[in-house]
């Protein structure tokens, strides 16, 4: 087994939390953070990676936004819990991966992907979190999610950095064509969601969702 800082597509699943259309709406940095999950997919889908994927209360939620769903080859695993370990479905699929170490993206930062990386690392995972593709509604709950993640254990890299260790090597069509993804791909300024475009207020986070605030 290599390091469990090293990210190899043979030892690796992808774990998608929750990039459901009105949360989504809500969420600063949403157009980049999609981008990147969109990356994350096509090159999971190119290498053979397990895809595990959430919705949360897709009745007042919304569905995975279309970009991300048209990727996807399996149905969504629905929930109530914010943590996604709190749901045997998803339990069950991550098992049948057959991987112990884990890429998470999505939404949000400091709920549902916090919860569920807190889990997975106390569960044995080596939990890879690219923190250009997950994000929150606000920056100091982006902020202090991540903080959590690695305090807890938790391995924080970017999308990029993520994709190209589970790439390998250059001589490979595979590289060649998530390379020219990458390049297409527009940039993220900064790393905060305040890098980006201001979220939609009218839009519902997941616990206001939850709360019917």
């Amino acid at each position: 087994m290599p390091h469990r800082l090293l990210l190899l597509p043979n030892h690796a699943s992808l774990v998608l939390v929750d990039t459901q259309e009105r949360l989504a709406a809500a969420m600063r940095r949403r157009q980049g953070v999609v981008q990147n999950v969109v990356l994350l997919i096509q090159t999971a889908n190119r290498l053979g990676i397990p895809i595990v994927h959430t919705e949360q209360y897709p009745k007042g939620l919304g569905r995975t936004v279309p970009e991300v769903a048209s990727l996807l080859k399996t149905a969504p695993i629905e929930k109530t819990t914010f943590n996604c370990c709190g749901v045997e479905a998803f339990l069950s699929a991550l098992k049948r991966t057959g991987t112990k170490r884990v890429v998470l993206a999505g939404m949000e930062a400091h709920v549902c992907v916090a919860q569920t990386a807190l889990d997975l690392v106390y569960r044995g995972h080596d939990v890879h979190v690219p923190v250009d593709a997950v994000c929150s509604r606000h920056e100091i709950d982006w902020e202090y999610g991540i903080r959590k993640i690695e305090r807890a254990g938790g391995v924080l890299t970017t999308t990029e950095a993520a994709i190209f260790e589970l790439l390998g090597k250059a001589d490979t069509e595979i590289f060649r064509a998530v390379s020219r993804l990458i390049k297409q791909a527009r940039p993220v300024r900064g790393m905060g969601p305040s890098a980006e475009e201001e979220p939609d207020d009218s839009e519902p986070s997941t616990v206001q969702q939850e709360l019917k605030i």
